[in-house]
């Protein structure tokens, strides 16, 4: 049990990106919804996120690698292909134009405040079980030389630790136009007024920044996650990292921009697969 610790540690660094980029997506499943209910909304995303990290990722990962270790690749690269679809998704509606659609044709969704919740915790899950499989998987190739139990303290351990610092940090990160009000209040002295009127102003920015960043991170973390299970890519990648060793920081960016153009690329076959494929079922 003395190695749990520095498994969890090693673990944890091994999966960096992958935390980004969780935390990075998640604010923006609560932007715009009543700011009283922004807590509760993160406290169920996170409450399914760590259910299916304990009781459906950790025992499919433990099974998988002891029955068919050779799946868990191909099923990783196609939840790599999911994310690079959803990031090709919101880049493409950056730059693209809306159909022109007549007023007449035009057919407005009414639904309610609780249905729209329920939609955003829903789309913040099938995310996050995506991300949250490479976590565990990631968790898991840590531990194969380890003991049965040993595996199960330190994949549950990593489940907690990530899930509780992801979603402790979001909620840190929406509440804090919250904190910016209260301290701008005039019981405070002029210095704490002017830093919680700093924070109001720069968290709409902030917000709008890390919405880029999330959908940069999903390419980026989509896009890595197929590269490493084809031998030629990932030996593409990793002669690039050892290209530029000599700059750390250098090397990562150059990684993770490949990453991301190849994300970009594989995002646009699976859409037209999935358009190909939507078209053909309309004509059935």
């Amino acid at each position: 049990m003395d190695d749990v610790p520095a498994q969890v540690a090693k673990t944890t660094g091994k999966v960096s990106g992958i935390v980004i980029d969780d935390t990075a997506v998640t604010p923006k499943y609560v932007v715009g919804l009543d700011p009283s209910r922004e807590l509760s909304i993160i406290f169920q995303i996170a409450k399914k996120s760590l259910v299916n990290k304990l009781f459906i990722l950790t025992p499919a990962a433990l099974l998988l690698g002891y029955f068919t270790p050779w799946a868990i690749t191909p099923i990783l690269m196609v939840g790599g292909a999911y994310l690079c679809f959803e990031g090709y998704e919101k880049v493409h509606s950056l730059f693209s134009k809306p159909p022109d659609v007549d007023a007449e044709s035009r057919q407005v969704e009414t639904i309610t405040p609780e249905e729209l919740e329920q939609q955003r915790v829903t789309g913040a899950v099938r995310t996050d079980i995506i991300l949250s499989a490479e976590i565990m998987a990631i968790a898991y190739s840590q531990v194969t030389e380890q003991t049965v139990v040993n595996q199960i303290v330190v994949m549950a351990a990593v489940a907690v630790f990530i899930t509780v610092a992801v979603y402790g940090f979001v909620g840190l990160i929406v509440k804090a136009d919250d904190v910016g009000v209260h301290l701008a209040q005039g019981k405070y002295p002029p210095a704490a007024q002017k830093l919680g009127r700093g924070i109001v102003k720069f968290m709409p920015r902030f917000l709008s920044i890390l919405s880029y960043v999330g959908t940069a991170a999903m390419l980026w973390v989509g896009a890595e996650i197929i590269a490493h299970g084809i031998p030629f890519t990932s030996h593409l990648l990793d002669a690039l990292a050892q290209s530029l060793a000599h700059v750390p920081v250098v090397a990562w960016l150059a990684k993770a921009s490949a990453c991301a153009v190849g994300g970009l690329m594989i995002g646009f076959v699976v859409e037209k697969l999935v358009s190909l494929f939507k078209k053909a079922f309309r004509r059935q």
